[in-house]
């Protein structure tokens, strides 16, 4: 048992939005090991069919067991919304994703019963967030907005840009009007976004946000299941490792304004290969 404790974790994204929670689980377990994937080749997945979406999550799953990880995080809403399900009986290591820690904590924390969700196109065709939030909250009244302009947005780094701005008062505006107390930022790009979505929606709606969550869940399934990784030794050049399928310079530029260091390092793979 001693070396699985050792092992990483993985964690895939469609991109560089699963940084995000990356982000999280460094701040929130610092002692876990972490092998990170992007599939930019193949970004966005939002737009994709459920078949191809399960397609590139089994081949991600695949690269990541090749490196050893004790479990795998789905850090995209999309793949975790259309994937998960499917994937997670085909492997024994603990696969987890992030709508469910998301949509509990809304379902747990809105006092009006109205929750705003924020995600890709995919995302909220799944009506995955509103059967998760409204098993939890049968009352709940769950009202989805696609925003499929913001990744490309955040990508760019235009995070506070003016058009920015513009885009996200046209998307929220249409949630304001049904007096959400709760706003789930069901994509993991959006909480780069967190000043301009805070600012458009006020001080009296609940920002919520799933990698935080997904983090915290994390740290107590390792917990759980005796993984968690006890040893503090470990050589800082092997506790985060970065595999992309296309375009890894500017991957490591965008992770390296998003991380709390700079990212050395990122290896590019041929994904179809696994």
């Amino acid at each position: 048992m001693e070396n699985i404790r050792q092992a990483p974790i993985g964690v895939f994204d469609s991109g560089v939005g699963g940084l995000t929670v990356a982000r999280e689980i460094m701040r929130q377990i610092p002692n876990e090991r972490i092998v990170y994937f992007g599939d930019t080749a193949r970004v966005p997945y939002g737009s994709k069919s459920k078949d191809t979406i399960i397609r590139f999550s089994r081949q991600i799953v695949h690269f990541l067991r090749t490196k050893g990880v004790k479990a795998v995080v789905i850090a995209c809403n999309t793949a975790s919304a259309l994937a998960l399900e499917t994937l997670q009986p085909e492997v024994d290591i603990p696969i987890i994703g992030v709508v469910l820690p998301g949509a509990r904590v809304a379902a747990e924390t809105t006092k009006n019963g109205k929750i705003g969700v924020i995600a890709t196109e995919s995302t909220i065709e799944s009506h995955l967030y509103n059967r998760v939030i409204q098993e939890r909250n049968p009352n709940a009244q769950v009202f989805g907005k696609a925003c499929p302009l913001f990744c490309p947005l955040v990508e760019e780094g235009w995070l506070k840009d003016p058009v920015t701005v513009e885009v996200a008062n046209r998307y929220l505006e249409p949630l304001l009007a049904t007096g959400i107390d709760t706003l789930v930022m069901g994509c993991t790009h959006y909480p780069l976004l967190r000043s301009t979505l805070r600012e458009i929606m006020g001080d009296k709606v609940n920002l919520v946000n799933p990698a935080y969550e997904t983090a915290r869940e994390l740290k107590a399934l390792l917990e759980e299941k005796g993984l968690a990784n006890d040893r503090q030794d470990i050589p800082a050049d092997s506790m985060y490792q970065f595999y992309v399928s296309d375009a890894a310079s500017k991957f490591q530029r965008f992770a390296s304004s998003i991380l709390p260091f700079d990212v050395d390092t990122t290896r590019l793979i041929h994904i179809e290969d696994y």
